[in-house]
Order: C-alpha cells, then sequence, then structure tokens
C-alpha cells in the first residue's frame, strides 16, 4: 500500500502532479522570453529583404519594375515588385523566403530619414517617365499590435518580477519566509518536540564549575516555584565567554536539552540587515515567539556583532541599525515580565568590545567564562573523543593530554579524529601513541614537507639552529621542559624544538627573561658558528620582540619606564592614537632593546660555555633528524627537573 497515497504508474515509479508554484521566476522567464520573440518575429518585416536607396533606384525604379510603393509612418519604404518582373533573374533571391509573399508583396523595404527628401529624391528619378509608368505612392498608418501590447504587458512583468524579488529577500532573512511581509520576521531555529536538542551536560567533558552554575538555571525552569516562593527572581540572562573552540554553543545546546524547554537558536549576525529598523522588528519578533512559548530559552551565538559598545573609538563608522537593534535587545530584555520564564542565553569570544549596558545586573546577570581546559579537563575532553577510536594498548594518555597544552576542546577533537586519520592511512588496525604525536605535530606545526628540498649547507645551518634553542633551554631552570627535536620540514617551519610546558597563571620577570633566551639561542649558535645569521630566526625574532614590548609597556617589568601599564582592555586607542607621548615611545624603544639584547647576550654565553654539547647534538640532528629526551639527557647531561618534568616518560620515542 502506498503511504503517501500518490498515482503509481506500471514501472513503479510515482507520478508526481505538477504544481505552478508563484514564488517561482521560471514564468516570468518564459514571459520575458515570450516577448523577445513576439519582438523579433514582429520586426522581420514577414520576410521582406531589406535594399538601399541606390538599388532600389538603378535596378528597380529606373527598370519600370516597380508596381507601388508604400510608406509606412513616413519612416519606411516597402516596395511592390511587378508580377511579371519576379521573373527576372534579379529577384530570384526571394524564392528563400515566404512564397506567399512572392505574388502579394511588399518584397523589399528601406528606411527613409526625412518624408520631404525622399520625395524629392524619388521625383528627380522620375523626371523622364511618362505620367502612367510613375510610380503609385501608398501612405500608411501603421500600428504595430506588438508594440502596443510591450507598453502594458512590460510594465506589468517588471512589478511581478520586483515583487517576487522581495518575496526571496524576504525568504533569504528569515530562513524559510516565503513573503514580503515576513522580512521582519526572526530567522531563529526553533528547538522543540521531536525536534528537541539531545545534548545533555553528560556529553560534555570538563568545565565542571561552570556546570554547576548553569545546571541551577535549568533547575529554574524545570522547578520555578521552588524559587520565586522565597522571593528569587529568575536570571534575566546568561553571557558565555571565552576563546573559540571552548564549547559555548554546545554548553547552551546542553541546556536546552536538559531543561526541555523551547530553545530559539541564532546568530547575532543575523539581525543586522542593510534596512534601518530590519534587526529591531526581528529582536521584538523573536521575544514574542519566546513569551508565547514560556518557559523557553533564546540564544544568541556571537552576540558581538550587534552588541558592540555604542560611542567608542571600536570601528570608524558609526552603525544606526545595529545600534537600533542593540538598543531593542536592551528594551526586551528589561520589558520582560518577572513571571515570564525567558531566559538569554549569549555567547562571545570578545567581550571586551561589549556595550556596558549588556552587561549589567538586570540583563547579562551571570557571565560564565569559559577557558581553555586544564590538564585535568583536557584528560576528560581526550576520553570522550577517544570514544568512537579503536586504540592501542599502549596509549599513554597521560604524556598526550600532557602534549597538548592550551588546546579548546575543538582542537583536542581535531587530534583525536587526525591521529584516526592517519593510522587509517597507514593501514593499522589501531590507533597507538605515535599516531596521536604525529596528529598533534601535524596541528601544531602544519603537515610534514617529505618532498621540500633542503641542501646540507642549509640542513647544517637548521640543526645548529635548533640545537641552539634545545642547549639553551636545557640549562635554564625556568625554561620549558624540552622533549624532543626535529629538522624534519614541517609547514612553514624547517625545524621546531618541541617543549612541554607548565600550566602556569602569573609569569615572573626572570620566567618571561629565560623565554626571549631561549627563542634567541637558534640566532646565538648561528652566530657563533658561521659567524653571520640567517633568515630561519624570523619567527623567533617576532614573538622576542613582541615579549619585551609586553614586559615594557603592559606589564611595568621596565624599572626606567615604571610601574606603569599602557595596555588597551577597552581598544579605546587601537593604532590611531597611543596613549603616551613621544618621548616615553622613545624609552620604550631603547627599553625593548636593551632586554632583547641582554637575553641575546645570555644566550650567546650560554652555547660558548657548552660549545661541544652544542656540536654533538646537531650532529646527532644531522644524522637522525630527530632527538628524544632520552638522547637530550646523553648527549647534555642531567637536567634540574620540574614537577611537569617529572611526569614525562623517559621512552618517548618507543610509543
Amino acid at each position: 500500500m502506498n503511504s503517501e497515497n500518490k498515482p503509481i504508474d506500471k514501472s513503479g515509479t510515482s507520478k508526481r502532479p505538477f504544481k505552478a508554484s508563484f514564488g517561482s521566476l521560471n514564468w516570468l522567464y518564459i514571459l520575458v522570453i515570450a516577448s523577445v520573440l513576439i519582438v523579433f518575429f514582429a520586426n522581420n518585416h514577414r520576410g521582406m529583404a531589406e535594399i538601399s536607396w541606390i538599388k532600389f533606384k538603378n535596378n528597380m525604379l529606373l527598370q519600370h519594375d516597380v508596381q507601388k510603393i508604400q510608406i509606412v509612418n513616413h519612416q519606411q519604404v516597402e516596395v511592390f515588385i511587378k508580377p511579371e518582373s519576379l521573373k527576372k533573374e534579379t529577384y530570384k533571391e526571394l524564392t528563400g523566403n515566404n512564397r506567399f509573399l512572392l505574388y502579394t508583396g511588399p518584397h523589399y523595404f528601406f528606411t527613409i530619414g526625412s518624408i520631404d527628401f525622399f520625395e524629392q529624391q524619388l521625383k528627380e528619378a522620375q523626371l523622364d517617365f511618362k505620367d502612367e509608368d510613375k510610380v503609385q505612392e501608398v501612405y500608411v498608418t501603421r500600428d504595430t499590435w506588438w508594440s502596443n501590447i510591450l507598453t502594458w504587458i512590460f510594465p506589468i512583468i517588471l512589478l511581478m518580477m520586483f515583487w517576487s524579488f522581495w518575496k526571496r529577500v524576504g525568504a533569504l532573512g528569515r530562513q524559510g519566509g516565503g513573503s514580503i511581509f515576513d522580512f521582519g520576521k526572526s530567522g531563529a531555529q526553533e528547538y522543540d518536540g521531536e525536534k528537541r536538542s539531545q545534548i545533555t551536560f553528560k556529553d560534555i567533558a570538563g568545565y565542571e564549575e561552570a556546570k554547576v552554575e548553569i545546571m541551577e538555571i535549568v533547575e529554574f525552569l524545570k522547578n520555578p516555584e521552588r524559587y520565586t516562593k522565597l522571593g528569587a527572581k529568575i536570571p534575566r540572562g546568561i553571557l558565555l565567554l571565552g576563546p573559540s573552540g571552548t564549547g559555548k554553543t554546545y554548553m547552551a545546546k546542553a541546556v536546552a536539552g536538559e531543561a526541555g524547554v523551547p530553545f530559539f537558536s541564532l546568530s547575532g549576525s543575523e539581525f543586522v540587515e542593510l534596512f534601518v529598523g530590519i534587526g529591531a522588528a526581528r529582536v521584538r519578533d523573536l521575544f514574542l515567539k519566546a513569551k508565547q512559548k514560556a518557559p523557553s530559552i533564546v540564544f544568541i551565538d556571537e552576540i558581538d556583532s550587534i552588541g558592540r559598545m555604542r560611542g567608542a573609538a571600536v570601528s570608524l563608522q558609526s552603525n544606526d541599525e545595529r545600534e537600533s537593534t542593540l538598543n531593542q535587545l536592551l528594551a526586551q530584555m528589561d520589558g520582560f515580565d518577572e513571571h515570564t520564564n525567558v531566559i538569554v542565553i549569549a555567547a562571545t569570544n570578545r567581550p571586551d568590545i561589549l556595550d556596558s549596558a549588556l552587561l549589567r545586573p538586570g540583563r547579562f546577570d551571570r557571565h560564565i567564562i569559559l577557558e581553555l581546559p586544564n590538564k585535568n579537563e583536557r584528560e576528560a575532553i581526550f576520553k570522550v573523543h577517544m570514544k568512537p577510536l579503536i586504540l592501542d594498548k599502549t596509549i599513554n594518555l597521560d604524556y598526550i593530554v600532557s602534549q597538548t597544552p592550551g588546546f579548546s576542546g575543538a582542537e583536542i577533537a581535531n587530534v583525536c579524529n587526525e591521529s584516526a586519520l592517519i593510522a587509517a592511512r597507514n593501514k593499522k588496525e589501531s590507533v597507538n601513541q605515535k599516531d596521536f604525536m604525529e596528529a598533534i605535530d601535524r596541528i601544531i606545526g602544519g603537515l610534514e614537507k617529505k618532498s621540500k628540498i633542503v641542501s646540507p649547507s642549509e640542513k647544517k645551518v637548521i640543526a645548529y639552529h635548533e640545537a641552539g634553542h634545545a642547549v639553551v633551554s636545557w640549562m635554564l631552570k625556568n625554561a620549558d621542559p624540552l622533549v624532543k627535536v626535529s629538522i624534519i620540514p614541517r609547514g612553514q617551519s624547517l625545524g621546531a624544538s618541541h617543549y612541554l610546558p607548565e600550566e602556569r597563571q602569573i609569569y615572573t620577570y626572570s620566567q618571561l627573561t629565560d623565554f626571549m633566551c631561549v627563542h634567541l639561542g637558534g640566532r646565538a649558535a648561528e652566530e657563533l658558528i658561521f659567524k653571520e645569521t640567517s633568515s630561519g630566526a624570523l619567527d623567533d625574532l617576532e614573538k622576542v620582540t613582541k615579549q619585551a614590548y609586553t614586559m615594557v609597556v603592559d606589564l611595568g617589568m621596565s624599572e626606567k619606564i615604571g610601574n606603569v601599564s599602557f595596555y588597551d582592555s577597552e581598544e579605546i586607542y587601537q593604532e590611531f592614537q597611543k596613549p603616551f607621548s613621544e618621548a616615553t615611545a622613545q624609552m620604550i624603544d631603547v627599553e625593548v632593546r636593551k632586554f632583547t639584547s641582554e637575553a641575546h647576550e645570555k644566550a650567546k654565553q650560554i652555547l660558548m660555555k657548552h660549545i661541544n654539547k652544542l656540536h654533538k647534538l646537531s650532529e646527532a640532528l644531522l644524522e637522525k633528524e630527530i632527538v628524544y629526551k632520552d638522547e637530550l639527557e646523553l648527549i647534555l647531561g642531567k637536567r634540574l627537573l620540574s614537577q611537569v618534568e617529572n611526569d614525562v616518560p623517559d621512552k618517548v620515542h618507543s610509543a
């Protein structure tokens, strides 16, 4: 039995009746094409051949072959040839045209500029003609039916096309709309009933503190009486803050899945349109729908696109549409009835540019910060994304986690997926430790460039450069523990030194200066060994310069500048205005050069003291291309261990 009640032919295929869609532009295209064809066929002079005045005069008029001429609208002359003259060789070209016209005419036509001038020419051409031989002239006023039709049908077609265009613009503006009157309606996707979000807090690893705080909102939506009977008010809004990839959108979907209430989701950019007032109208429509289905949740992703602070130098131009949209959003959040269970959740990775009116209590009462996960949280996230993978028993999860400091949840998911792809590419039955390490290296440094041609002399420079980084970091207590050194080209890099960063919350002056020394170790090694520098230190110099300026300008670590900070947290000055004078700018430049020079000299002294170890490590790199931690200890000796380094397995390369 056909469940869809559609007619089925003998071949088994369903025949769907044709339905003309008014919203389609196909019928308009047909009308336009038909009009063009009408013009073409009406303007083809019904098979007549076009000639010139000279040809008409010499070949037809003076040969007494013209029966009569018909002057149409004082613009065009139609020529009728005598029946007996049509048998001449001259008029054989007419046989290819309409056979009916061959006997009736007109046969030829030409266009004239002035009727008076044409009559004068015709009179002069027939001076020697007898009166009975002169050509009969007939004046005709002809209204072309196609032009009359097009004068009223073309405006109608244009109006229809304009109407259909605005219908499509309205549909694009609100995702699924089909009318121009829906242009100001919200295009938020509603998740309710069968389309309800299936994500819960169990699907989110890490962020336990954030989940505890946001679960209280879910509990309020489920059991509001427990709170309202004590006089508590529902929070108006929750602002999720954090870098990209930390799971802000995923957290909002989990709230909707846990609460089991209607969930309206859209991006902040969907409010902003070219026409002033459309964004505000969509805000009103969105909150009207949310109130009608309360208790409900409204989720606005990337709210910074409409919540940018007003009146500040954040942008060069003001945008009345964005400001009117923001004002409407503020009014709607203030206008909530105290007993209307509608919660607004917004997410952004740029909280510093949000308007202060959005951030105050009464609008977004709670700010939940989703920072980059720490080691324990990364371990929980890895376990979630490793579930679908077939893992080797030798997997050392703790070491993999320690190799991904600063990774977001999205990057961790990418690591797991990339490791599975690498294992499949190598036709393995399971994903092992080496696959994960290659995936991390690929995400950090890029794809391994096996085809990149490096000459022996360049390879030697690269080896000493990376060895310089390694030796300096090995001898500095505040430097991050070294895990391996490689001179295999990867991405834009020709070599790399891999460290195991400690997850610090604050940095001291000595730690920052030691980091600068490590970055300048490669340049210092080139100077010592080759007595000249290369372009390979470009990335190192960029990092060192930025670090030095941060220490001097933002962190107040220069004795000469003093305990002042020019950090622009509100982005008031940006690049067009500096919050300090030219004299201070010169002092900053001097201090930055001092910091970098001291770090470079310190790195150079370390390498001169351990020059033999520098040579040994470079030779090992040239031979093996990758040197791991246990081999580094054999070449450089034991190092003062930090807590992080104690966690590093001795046989990293055997994984």
